[in-house]
């Protein structure tokens, strides 16, 4: 798993059916420390109803198809938590 915030969504009017209706969104890891940019943004699957801005929990590979909604869907990363806080060695780093 992995903590990302979320940068952007994409839009796509034409898409394998099977991901039709589905929200997908840009996010960008960060580490849970300073929540500072890790890496390269990528897109994810939304499973939460989660929106841009917000710190959020990214499964990717074959486990990002085990949510409820993801179950047998092509994807390769699902949102599955927005994070309220994140407490590190009894110090908070962050608060939604």
């Amino acid at each position: 798993m992995r903590v990302c915030k979320v940068i952007g969504n994409v839009v796509s009017t034409k898409k394998d059916e099977n991901i039709s209706g589905f929200k997908l969104l840009i996010v960008q890891p960060v580490d849970m420390y300073e929540l500072k940019p890790e890496g390269s943004p990528f897109v994810a699957v939304d499973a939460v109803g989660s929106g841009e801005g917000e710190i959020v929990l990214v499964v990717t590979g074959s486990s990002s198809r085990l949510t409820e909604m993801t179950k047998d869907r092509p994807t390769d990363a699902t949102i599955q938590a927005i994070i309220d806080f994140i407490k590190i060695d009894g110090k908070q780093t962050y608060a939604k």
